[in-house]
């Protein structure tokens, strides 16, 4: 089999006095991500979908929160740490899709530079990094701007 697919997810709180940082870059906001990384859901969840693509687990088992050396990391860290895990079974990113959730702030204006961004990490090209952004439409944990919650599919494709 020379292709594999994976699914990520994850979700963090919005609280006041933290940064907001959503697919690798900082974005202004009254809130932030609480984590105890740098808490961008995106790229975790991109981790976690490219790990199970693998089966290799998820992002917690290779960089657990129980851990000092991990504490307000930047996730790109843990992006290039995962490229990497793949890379080294034989594997690379074929294409992704994210789709964030988040009711406030609104994400247009920084998809392109998060596609750049983080397609330079994962060594493909922005086209094949689809980054869509939506609301809850003030339902739930997400709707009533509690919370960021982010769904990621990918493929993997074996080394030539």
């Amino acid at each position: 089999m020379n292709i594999r697919i994976g699914f990520g997810y994850d979700v963090h709180q919005l609280v006041p006095n933290r940064k907001l940082v959503i697919g690798g870059i900082e974005i202004e906001h009254n809130k932030g991500t609480l984590g105890h990384s740098d808490g961008d859901a995106l790229i975790h969840a991109i981790c976690d979908a490219l790990l199970g693509a693998l089966a290799l687990r998820d992002i917690g088992y290779h960089f657990p929160d129980t851990s000092s050396e991990y504490k307000d990391i930047d996730s790109k860290i843990l992006l290039k740490r995962t490229c990497k895990l793949i890379n080294d079974k034989g594997w690379e990113p074929g294409n992704i899709d994210v789709t964030v959730c988040l009711e406030k702030p609104k994400l247009n204006s920084h998809i392109s530079k998060m596609q750049k961004t983080l397609a330079s990490i994962l060594a493909i090209m922005p086209d094949q990094l689809s980054i869509k952004a939506t609301t809850n439409e003030k339902m739930g944990f997400v709707g009533q701007e509690n919370g960021i919650a982010v769904y990621a599919v990918c493929t993997v494709l074996r080394s030539p």
